[in-house]
């Protein structure tokens, strides 16, 4: 069975971060190694702290994982502060871990950071250049691209000043949005749609997780991208049809 790393925030109601990724990486057929950047106290909907894990002890955990399987896929999450970020690039490039997943994390779907400021800007100068794909939504999109993402102009826009800092493919998520969720996917060879109905009224906490850790886990399966987004999309859907309903409010992915 192949092995993926993931390096994440640690998530206290098991909807989103390394937990939801673990639980995704089994269900799709792959084994989950780990690395936890930090640990949150989080509900669904609100952010209560955040616990961040020194950026040595990251990489200590990293090349554990390594001495236990040699992972044939990484995804990264919540990766807090540049010092991480400076951190698990430099552990990236020497190991030549080339099917990389980037999920540019900086903040809850209802605003709470999980990212410090300068993290972002090192995500992009660092990670960037050694990524397969990332996977922003609008959001995250429009802060990395400085484009305001109003139709296909911008969101074409956005996604080439994207792929300017160095990935090899952008998957920007239009869950966020309105109408049809569609995601967008642009690499060198153009843009793909891949679309689902939008479920109304209910909200997947760890969604994007969800699909970036899918996508890592058909990549480390020897899917080609477009295979393994297709493959993910559709993961995340069966999501909201068994999904539980968490105290606070949002939906919690069963996993089942």
């Amino acid at each position: 069975m192949p092995a993926v790393l993931t390096i994440a925030g640690s998530d206290s109601c098991g909807g989103a971060g390394l937990e939801a990724d673990l639980k995704t990486f089994g269900r799709c057929g792959v084994y989950g190694l780990c690395a936890v950047t930090a640990v949150t106290a989080q509900d669904g909907v609100r952010v209560y702290g955040v616990f961040p894990v020194r950026p040595a002890a990251v990489v200590a955990q990293a090349e554990a994982a390594l001495r236990a399987g040699r992972p044939e896929a990484v995804k990264t999450g919540m990766l807090w502060s540049a010092g991480i970020v400076e951190a698990v690039a430099r552990f990236l490039a020497a190991r030549r871990l080339r099917r990389f997943v980037l999920d540019p994390v900086l903040a809850t779907h209802g605003g709470d950071p999980l990212a410090l400021p300068g993290a972002g800007r090192a995500m992009v100068r660092r990670l960037f250049p050694l990524a397969a794909l990332v996977t922003p939504n609008l959001r995250e999109a429009e802060e990395i691209s400085g484009v305001k993402i109003r139709g296909a102009v911008g969101l074409e826009e956005a996604a080439r000043r994207i792929l300017g800092k160095g990935p090899r493919a952008v998957l920007i998520k239009g869950g966020h949005g309105e109408g049809e969720a569609t995601d967008w996917l642009f690499d060198r060879e153009g843009k793909r749609p891949f679309s689902a109905v939008r479920v109304r009224g209910a909200r997947l906490h760890g969604s994007g997780c969800i699909l970036s850790a899918a996508i890592a886990a058909g990549l480390a399966r020897g899917l080609a991208l477009d295979a393994a987004v297709r493959e993910a999309k559709a993961y995340v859907g069966r999501q909201f049809k068994g999904a539980v309903g968490c105290r606070a409010g949002a939906l919690l992915a069963a996993h089942i």
